[in-house]
């Protein structure tokens, strides 16, 4: 592992455009829960799959339910930044990783300081009125007492991307130009399989393609450097 550390600090002294295109492998060393990982979301039991409780069409039919997985699943309190999310906002702060594009909601990568961050599934820490678009700091919503209302009458909902909703196009052209423009991306805790995020990898056309993640991904013969280990602990023995 040595060697590869090595060679990962060679690759991220010699580029000037590094981008860094995460997933959940990033929040897991923070105690967040990975929705697909063995012990993550996916694998509780519930009344309803928690694809089905995060989708659109349940949040709108069934707001309670909704409400109480986020609260019981959802939301992580204390939950701070680990090695990797500060390695990430150091590293933008010498002017060498450009962007952070994450799959994430929980903020994280705000909270160790880097600026240039790009939510593809929104964030938690941002809720507004799905009737009149009055926005809703976090504490609002989580401390309610049972479904969040606004002033209005209308009920308050996380900025997050639910099953059956598209990414907002924004964001998404804003990933796309960042990866097309890096000399190299990190993809780190991420197993690429949720699509549409996963696919803005393919835009990558720079010189170095680095993959961390503990389990194989798909794209591991396109990259030049593949680290077999958390994001965490990698980043950690990084200058």
């Amino acid at each position: 592992m040595d060697g590869k550390i090595k060679k990962l600090q060679e690759l991220i002294d010699e580029s000037s455009r590094i981008v860094f295109f995460g997933g959940a492998g990033v929040s897991t060393e923070s105690g967040i829960p990975d929705f697909r990982g063995v012990d993550g979301l996916y694998n509780q039991k519930y009344r309803f799959p928690p694809e089905e409780i995060l989708s659109a069409s349940f949040f709108r039919r069934d707001p309670e339910e909704f409400y109480r997985f986020y609260r019981d699943k959802l939301i992580v309190r204390g939950a701070k930044p680990n090695a990797a999310h500060i390695y990430l906002a150091e590293l933008e702060k010498r002017g060498k990783l450009r962007a952070v594009v994450t799959q994430n909601i929980d903020g994280l990568h705000q909270a160790a300081g880097s600026k240039n961050v790009l939510e593809l599934h929104g964030t938690l820490l941002k809720n507004y009125c799905v009737r009149c678009g009055k926005r809703y700091d976090a504490d609002f919503v989580q401390n309610a007492a049972d479904v969040p209302r606004c002033s209005c009458g209308g009920i308050v909902r996380p900025d997050i991307v639910l099953y059956e909703e598209s990414l907002d196009s924004d964001v998404l052209t804003r990933s796309v130009t960042e990866i097309s423009r890096a000399d190299m991306l990190i993809i780190g805790g991420t197993s690429l399989a949720v699509y549409p995020a996963a696919g803005l990898v393919r835009y990558f056309g720079g010189k170095h393609l680095v993959l961390i993640n503990k389990s194989p991904t798909n794209m591991d013969s396109m990259a030049e450097l593949v680290i077999a280990d958390r994001i965490g602990e990698v980043f950690s023995q990084l200058h």
